[in-house]
């Protein structure tokens, strides 16, 4: 039964495509309603808080902050910051600014096993041509790094409380699949709300300064979304994620989304970003495996193969517009061509070459706590989960105030629309059978006055039903008698 139900959806998802596109028009009638889609599945919904950007420093001798700057480069100082994003929850992680007006405003999100430190050359780890978000700054652009939950489960579970051996990403997803939120989805309000002051910033600058972002592995992913759900991004350079991704139950289940396959093909979120520039790099990707073991989700990450990019990249490909592919060594980050065409979407020229004479930057002040910095945004996020879980009364009066309580006639003339939501949003719809149900049965046993058979249905090629028949050991041929179904755990 389980190895025919596997290859019947090992099937479905390889006719996903063609279904997509066949149904995209009546589903998704123009590109908003593909964006309302997308920010619903992906738990995108919360509306976000008036933005506040604050410089972090620690306390000095006397108890009070010292200079807020922790490092300088050529051209530009790198600071600590956080940022809000709504109710607890904050963004957090480093500011390059430059000394001069910016050119240009770039989030730039590292994988989520990587450090803003490392990305900004502050901290050993990544080689010099892996940190675009120091070479972004060299070029005179104001960087935003935050930091994104660990893959790790140092403090996976109820820090204090109890910890569990499966990742952090995959403790918040557990919490925050239930509330309709993902993790990736609070990663993107974390970037969209950095957007927000990074636009206000040019607003009281009295100036247009360009938008951009830029993300690796995990972070990729997150600059994906972001850049799809919101136009204001200008230039997207996306490295170590884009694929077709088309056996999601394959990876990490902190990637798992609500009908996410069934809606969207990675190709179809890239046409959102058009007629936005859209650089891909196929260079190094993050390699992952997490083992079946202590109550966590299996799952693993591997490098595509370079046709199965080309060909998702070619069904995003439109009229006019293309994404445009870098090819690179499975041992880059931010390719030479990867931040040339960002830069070209930003109306910048090319950025000299990767460690091209620009010394490092050079500390000033203590780095962050990492750990700290980490365990403050996942407590943050997980206790986000656990307030909506404490409000979700007053959600489900709100979302149940359509049907009509006044009696049994009234409730069920109202419940129709109610059935169908739970059905085809809660549940999942299932295909009808399209075989003839063929019954077949066996003796198992009689005892007691009851005889027990084995059953089975053919559902489809390859789908049967089995359970086990119970009945009187006396009932007669065409007697009717009630019918009782006891669904197992």
């Amino acid at each position: 039964m389980v190895a025919g139900l596997d290859r019947y959806l090992d099937r479905e998802l390889a006719a996903l495509p063609a279904r997509r596109a066949e149904q995209r028009a009546r589903t998704f009638p123009h590109p908003e309603a593909e964006r309302a889609r997308l920010r619903h599945i992906l738990g995108v919904v919360d509306e976000r808080a008036p933005v506040q950007m604050r410089f972090l420093a620690p306390a000095g001798p006397q108890g009070v902050p010292e200079g807020a700057e922790l490092a300088r480069g050529p051209g530009y100082r790198v600071f600590a910051v956080a940022w809000t994003v709504f109710r607890g929850v904050e963004g957090e992680g480093l500011l390059l600014e430059p000394e001069a007006p910016p050119r240009a405003q770039v989030i730039a999100v590292p994988d989520c096993d990587w450090t803003p430190e490392q990305l900004a050359g502050l901290q050993p780890g990544l080689p010099p041509d892996w940190q675009f978000a120091r070479r972004l700054a060299e070029h005179g652009c104001r960087v935003v790094v935050p930091v994104l939950i660990e893959r790790g489960d140092r403090f996976a579970g109820n820090p204090g409380v109890r910890t569990v051996r499966h990742s952090q990403r995959e403790t918040l997803w557990r919490a925050a699949y239930e509330m309709g939120r993902t993790p990736p989805g609070y990663e993107v309000q974390k970037v969209l709300a950095a957007a927000d002051w990074l636009e206000a910033q040019a607003r009281l600058a009295n100036r247009q300064v360009p938008l951009g972002i830029i993300g690796h592995g995990e972070g990729g992913l997150v600059a994906f979304y972001a850049a799809a759900l919101d136009p204001r991004f200008q230039a997207v350079a996306i490295c170590g994620y884009f694929a077709p991704h088309d056996r999601p139950h394959e990876e990490p289940i902190c990637r798992n989304v609500w009908s996410l396959r069934r809606d969207f093909g990675e190709a179809d979120v890239a046409r959102l970003i058009r007629p936005r520039r859209l650089v891909l790099e196929f260079g190094h990707y993050p390699e992952v495996q997490h083992p079946d073991q202590h109550g966590g989700a299996p799952g693993r990450l591997e490098r595509p193969a370079w046709e199965a990019v080309q060909t998702e990249a070619a069904r995003a490909a439109a009229a006019e517009w293309a994404p445009e592919l870098v090819r690179a060594d499975p041992q880059v980050v931010g390719a030479a061509d990867t931040l040339a065409g960002l830069c070209r979407g930003l109306g910048l020229p090319e950025p000299s070459a990767a460690g091209a004479g620009a010394p490092e930057p050079r500390p000033t002040g203590p780095l962050p706590d990492a750990a700290a910095r980490q365990l403050r945004q996942y407590r943050q996020v997980l206790e986000d989960t656990q307030h909506l879980m404490r409000e979700a009364e007053f959600t489900r009066r709100e979302f149940w105030r359509r049907a009509d309580f006044r009696s049994l006639a009234a409730f069920t003339n109202s419940a129709g629309w109610y059935r169908e939501h739970f059905a085809r949003e809660i549940v999942g719809l299932i295909p009808p059978a399209s075989l003839p149900p063929n019954p077949r049965s066996r003796l198992l046993y009689e005892t007691n006055g009851i005889r027990g058979y084995e059953v089975m249905l053919d559902v489809r090629p390859e789908v049967f039903a089995c359970g086990i028949l119970v009945l009187p050991a006396g009932q007669k041929d065409g007697e009717r008698r009630p019918v009782v179904v006891c669904q197992h755990g």
